[in-house]
């Protein structure tokens, strides 16, 4: 059990600026299996934003409350997935060639293209939730639904960034059959807020935007890389916003 906690620990410590016990051991082998637990710090992280809105509502509008929970919500993880979205467009949209992709992607400069994808996507999260009528739980559906699709991507895709500097080399390894369970079955509880069919319906369109999303990173640069987890995250979190205000 105390391996497990620490397992769930360095998962939390690496995805958000949460601090880490001092008892907690790392080692790059116990990054990487924290990888299982990724769905249950999107749990925590979601139950916290969620709680940052529905106390500011009790005093401003829900546009300002929701503006605030975003905003926490980035000093939170750290914009550690809009990083990732943002230097994914850069990359994607900026060359050609593979390896001239992935160059830009490690740049710590943001382009136009980066900037684009980061302005949109934080505008369409604000427009996809102050929309709904029910946030507090749209975010406690998104947040871990949204991680879980993009680390599975791990366990079936090969890992294509060679820099020993990659923020998300611990993590290179594919996920093992356990890793994989552990992260699936602690996000199905989120698809218990939904009717039957509506969760049927998420559930399908997550599966196919993971589905596209893994022929397009194959397509584009031959595997995955940290940052297009984050993009992956994004988008995931993005479409599940849009499919609850649809359902």
């Amino acid at each position: 059990m105390k391996n497990q906690l620490n397992l769930f620990f360095l998962a939390l410590g690496f995805f958000s600026r949460i601090p880490m016990p001092q008892w907690v051991e790392y080692s790059p082998e116990k990054l990487n299996q924290s990888s299982r637990y990724l769905t249950l710090v999107g749990w925590l992280l979601g139950a916290l934003v969620a709680a940052v809105f529905f106390s500011a509502d009790k005093l401003f509008p829900a546009t300002v409350s929701l503006w605030l929970a975003m905003g926490f919500s980035l000093l939170l993880t750290g914009a550690f997935h809009e990083d990732g979205l943002a230097d994914t467009a850069d990359g994607f949209g900026g060359a050609f060639a593979r390896e001239k992709k992935l160059a830009i992607m490690k740049d710590s400069r943001i382009g136009t293209y980066g900037a684009s994808a980061l302005v949109m996507a934080l505008l369409g999260k604000y427009l996809l939730l102050i929309e709904n009528s029910e946030i507090i739980i749209t975010l406690l559906i998104a947040y871990p639904l949204s991680r879980a699709t993009a680390v599975s991507l791990i366990a079936d895709m090969q890992y294509v960034s060679d820099s020993d500097t990659s923020k998300s080399k611990p993590l290179a390894n594919r996920l093992t059959k356990t890793d994989l369970t552990i992260l699936l079955i602690t996000a199905l509880p989120a698809l218990f807020f939904l009717p039957p069919l509506d969760a049927a319906i998420l559930l399908i369109t997550l599966i196919t935007v993971r589905t596209l999303a893994k022929a397009y990173l194959n397509k584009q640069i031959g595997g995955y890389t940290g940052d297009t987890l984050g993009a992956v995250q994004q988008v995931s979190e993005l479409t599940i916003y849009g499919v609850l205000l649809a359902l």
